[in-house]
C-alpha cells in the first residue's frame, strides 16, 4: 500500500487577521498580542506573517535577537536599515535574509507610492550568539515557473540565502494543470497559496491557506489554474 503523508489544512480563515489602516495583517501563528499555545510554529517555522503595509507608513527601529528572519516582496516596494550600516529597498520577487544573531535594530518602511504586500517569517537559529548578517536577492518569476525554487536555506544549498536553520524555503509558480512532486519523507512540509488554489495530496486549498504535512512519501501539488505558492520544508525532528 502506497505511504499516505499526514496533512492538516488550515484555511485562511484561521489566521489572526487585523486591520490598523497603515497595515493589514494575517498572523499564522502566535505572534504579539495574538497568543495560542496549541499555535506556537511548525517545526523550525516560528512566525509567518502576511502583511499589507500603506504608502508612507511601515516598522519603525524595533530590535530582534536570535531569529532568522526571511522578508518575501510580492507587491510594491520595502525600504531596509538596520543597526549594523546595511541599507537596500526590495522589489517584487526580492528576498532578504537576515541573522538577528546577538542583536540588531531595524527599520523596515514603504517609501513609495502604493502598498507593498510581504512576507515575513522567523525560523528558529541551529545556534546562538552568532554575527548578524545581512542579505537580498531576486527570485524572477520565470525562474520559478512550474517548478519549485530555493530562495533561502540552512541546508547547505547553493546559490540562495543563507539561513541559520535547518530549513529550505521555496517559491513555485504554476501553470493550469500542473503537477510537481516533491519528496517530503521525514520531512515537516509547509504550504502557503499566494494565489489561486491547489490540491496538495487530493486535499483542496485556496488563496491564503495553509498545509501544514508530516511527510511519509512522495508529496503531489497539482492545480487546475495559475496558482502561486511558498513552500517550507524543515526536518521532522
Amino acid at each position: 500500500m502506497p505511504v499516505e503523508n499526514l496533512v492538516n489544512i488550515v484555511p485562511s480563515a484561521k489566521r489572526h487577521t487585523q486591520d490598523q489602516g497603515w497595515l493589514r495583517t494575517s498572523w499564522l501563528f502566535s505572534f504579539d498580542d495574538y497568543f495560542d499555545p496549541d499555535n506556537m510554529g511548525f517545526g523550525e517555522l516560528r512566525v509567518f506573517n502576511d502583511d499589507v503595509v500603506a504608502p508612507g507608513k511601515g516598522f519603525p527601529a524595533h530590535r530582534h535577537s536570535e531569529m532568522e528572519i526571511v522578508t518575501l516582496v510580492l507587491d510594491g516596494a520595502l525600504t531596509h536599515r538596520d543597526s549594523a550600516g546595511n541599507e537596500g529597498m526590495l522589489k517584487a520577487d526580492d528576498a532578504q535574509a537576515m541573522s538577528a544573531g546577538t542583536g540588531v535594530l531595524h527599520s523596515e518602511m514603504n517609501q513609495g507610492k502604493r502598498p507593498v504586500h510581504l512576507y515575513q517569517m522567523w525560523f528558529l537559529p541551529d545556534r546562538n550568539e552568532v554575527r548578524p548578517s545581512y542579505a537580498q536577492a531576486s527570485f524572477p518569476m520565470e525562474g520559478r515557473r512550474n517548478s519549485l525554487v530555493p530562495l533561502a536555506s540552512g541546508e547547505g544549498r547553493e546559490g540562495v540565502l543563507h539561513i541559520n536553520s535547518p530549513a529550505t524555503l521555496y517559491r513555485a509558480a504554476l501553470d493550469g494543470g500542473t503537477e510537481i512532486v516533491h519528496d517530503a519523507a521525514g520531512r515537516l512540509i509547509f504550504i502557503y497559496v499566494t494565489s489561486g488554489s491547489l490540491r496538495v495530496d487530493g486535499h483542496a486549498l485556496r488563496e491564503g491557506d495553509q498545509a501544514r504535512v508530516e511527510g511519509r512519501g512522495p508529496l503531489r501539488i497539482s492545480t487546475d489554474g495559475d496558482s502561486d505558492l511558498v513552500l517550507i520544508d524543515m526536518p521532522m525532528s
